[in-house]
């Protein structure tokens, strides 16, 4: 087929098909248009064929055919970009060979780097000054190519009159996890886009983190060597036709007019939290109250921007301790996969500038770029991170900006960038010895910096305690799910729970109301002020944080329901939620009450008070024996105080640690 049939077939083929979409396209001033590869086949099998073996050629040919057309407008702009490519034409990247050079092949992946838009050089035209004559040269190679001679004889020394400028942008493709066997390095490929590829709105969807999937005619690329010539090796690179994101986040999971109308019609069920529940990981027994956050977990709270600029972020993390073997990995596997943008990240594998970002040599600026990490990757999703607990303290300090202020600044060789990381954190811990101890206060137990600790709006604790009867129902849970490979049948397929989620997230920003505001205040103020006595000191159960919690909980409840108002029950699960975290994990052993700073500071307030008791004797003991005070007289005032032996060693010994005492000699001390 020659060159005029290619084009006359296009045209034909365009004109039935695609006219008024071109039309539409050229009025918008939306110089592209996306042609599907099954209609052209259904049309000429031969057109796509020849597409696929000689995709440069045919491309220009239909570019050609379109310019044919009676259409007002920039028409010579248009470009022509194929979509729905054949399954022979899905090549991985680590596959990708030289007979594949000239083909029209489809990769996968996810953006690694992306360098800036930068115009590049198409044609050019010159003058000879000699005879007038105009020369045009196609730019094809990466350097600019002048004419070398003129019809009049004339060499070098030409006019430049005009050039033509397309912009131009790289990026680097790396194969996706899940795609990778065994102990596979996961390869990476060049990616070349022009002009409408790189438009605003296009370069959203090619940012770094996102995953995506191009179809291109795969070229080979020079290799300069050192002594100015080209080495014998060459380098590949895809130049893109069409790029269509895969992985979406919530705003871009597509919902169809019959999907909306079941989402509603469930969510019209008053059982729909039990059924959303069951559905979240069914092969996962127990832990209702864990499932129930992670539910609203996944939908959050509403962000709120006030008009001064500032937000408050409606994100919540959730923290899960527990015991080796108790199911929390699962959870977070499950989670990674049922929210939609979410990755799973193990706490020894990740280090600060993986979870964040880190800054690389960038070979095709010449500069630095940046390269984004875990938590920037999955802004606007979901970040499991597993064994938080194995991680350095350097790497875990790296997350507190991410997780309140939710950007992530970075400084580093003449960088200086700020990264959004709107990012939600399901993270699982285990204790300090590896289990729970019983009888030792949880607070105590957690080895983690009470500073990230108070990041987190729910903290879990799952404990395995043996019990004959739920062992029993266990037991047989677990040994039926290996029995079998088909999974219980829940009351939502994980496609369709993935969708509710996301329409509760995308289209319902519940506002609060005055009978939800006044449950959440009457427990607040409540739980703060009971029990109390004077002359003591008194616990804090609840601070301002925990309050935040609350109503990103209460507006998480009412998306949940789809409804525009947060009434008074959802504060109330909202409340439940809370008080089955505190008295799970932030009771005082000695008063029994909550106390807030048991998870906080690792020190209960009837600690507290026992210190500053300490200290009086110390202060009382200085002025009538001198500075250096045996121990024995504070131990004896302690007992007059109603403190033990025990308790005034592991106060004096605390003491020591921190600095305000000394030991000058044996069972004597000084305050410093």
């Amino acid at each position: 087929m020659n060159a005029a049939e290619q084009i006359k077939k296009f045209s034909e083929f365009l004109e039935k098909n695609y006219f008024d979409i071109i039309v539409t396209n050229v009025r918008k001033s939306n110089y592209f248009l996306v042609a599907d590869f099954s209609e052209l086949s259904k049309f000429s099998p031969e057109l796509a064929e020849l597409l696929l073996d000689q995709p440069e050629e045919a491309i220009k040919a239909s570019e050609l055919a379109v310019q044919g057309f009676d259409i007002e407008g920039d028409i010579k702009k248009i470009k022509v970009r194929f979509s729905n490519l054949p399954a022979s034409q899905f090549i991985e990247i680590r596959n990708i060979r030289s007979n594949h050079i000239g083909k029209l092949i489809v990769a996968k992946g996810i953006v690694r780097q992306k360098s800036d838009v930068r115009p590049q050089v198409t044609s050019a035209r010159f003058e000879c000054p000699s005879c007038g004559n105009i020369i045009t040269v196609l730019q094809v190679e990466s350097k600019f190519k002048e004419p070398s001679r003129c019809g009049c004889g004339r060499k070098g020394k030409f006019k430049l009159i005009s050039k033509e400028l397309v912009d131009a942008q790289k990026i680097v493709l790396e194969e996706a996890p899940e795609d990778l066997e065994g102990g596979d390095q996961p390869k990476r490929m060049d990616l070349f886009l022009k002009s409408d590829l790189v438009s605003p709105l296009s370069d959203r969807r090619t940012n770094p983190g996102s995953k995506i999937q191009v179809s291109g005619i795969l070229g080979e690329v020079p290799i300069p060597s050192k002594d100015g010539g080209k080495l014998t090796r060459f380098d590949l690179m895809i130049e893109a036709n069409y790029i269509q994101p895969v992985e979406e986040d919530y705003s871009e999971i597509e919902i169809s007019k019959k999907e909306e109308k079941e989402i509603k019609k469930v969510a019209e069920d008053p059982k729909i939290y039990s059924k959303l529940v069951s559905s979240l990981a069914p092969s996962i027994y127990g832990y209702e109250e864990v499932k129930e956050a992670l539910l609203c977990q996944l939908v959050g709270g509403v962000k709120k921007t006030k008009d001064d600029g500032s937000t408050t972020r409606g994100d919540m993390h959730v923290l899960l301790i527990g015991d080796p073997g108790a199911g929390k990995s699962q959870l977070l596997k499950r989670i990674s996969m049922v929210a939609p943008k979410a990755r799973y990240v193990g706490g020894k594998g990740a280090s600060g500038a993986g979870l964040t970002a880190s800054v690389v040599k960038d070979e095709f600026l010449r500069g630095w770029a940046l390269e984004a990490g875990a938590l920037v990757l999955t802004n606007k999703g979901i970040c499991c991170i597993d064994e938080l607990d194995k991680m350095g303290p350097e790497d875990r300090a790296s997350m507190h900006e991410a997780l309140e202020q939710q950007t992530i600044s970075i400084s580093k060789a003449n960088i200086q960038a700020t990264l959004r990381s709107e990012t939600t954190v399901l993270a699982a811990a285990n204790p300090k010895y590896g289990r729970f101890d019983p009888y030792e206060m949880i607070g105590k137990q957690i080895d983690l910096p009470s500073t990230l600790i108070n990041r987190f709006d729910l903290i879990f604790p799952i404990r395995d305690l043996p019990s004959t009867e739920k062992d029993s129902k266990m037991a047989d849970f677990i040994l039926k799910l290996h029995q079998t490979s088909k999974t219980k049948k829940t009351e939502m397929s994980t496609e369709f729970l993935r969708k509710y989620l996301a329409y509760a997230k995308r289209n319902i920003n519940p506002q609060l109301t005055d009978n939800c505001l006044e449950e959440i205040k009457d427990f607040f103020v409540k739980m703060r002020n009971t029990g109390s006595v004077e002359g003591e000191v008194k616990p804090i159960p609840v601070s301002a944080r925990q309050l935040e919690a609350l109503v990103r909980l209460a507006e998480a409840s009412a998306r949940l329901r789809l409804s525009d108002k947060v009434l008074k029950k959802d504060a109330r699960r909202a409340i439940d939620l809370l008080r089955y975290c505190l008295s799970n994990i932030g009771v005082d052993p000695e008063t029994g009450k909550i106390d807030i700073d048991v998870i906080t500071t690792g020190i209960p307030s009837s600690e507290r008070g026992h210190i500053s008791q300490i200290r009086d004797i110390i202060i009382n003991l200085e002025s009538k024996l001198g500075k250096v005070i045996p121990l024995s007289d504070i131990v004896a005032e302690a007992k007059q105080k109603n403190i033990d032996d025990a308790k005034v060693e592991e106060i004096i010994e605390r003491m020591k640690r921190s600095g305000d005492i000394f030991e000058p000699k044996r069972n004597f001390i000084q305050r410093i």
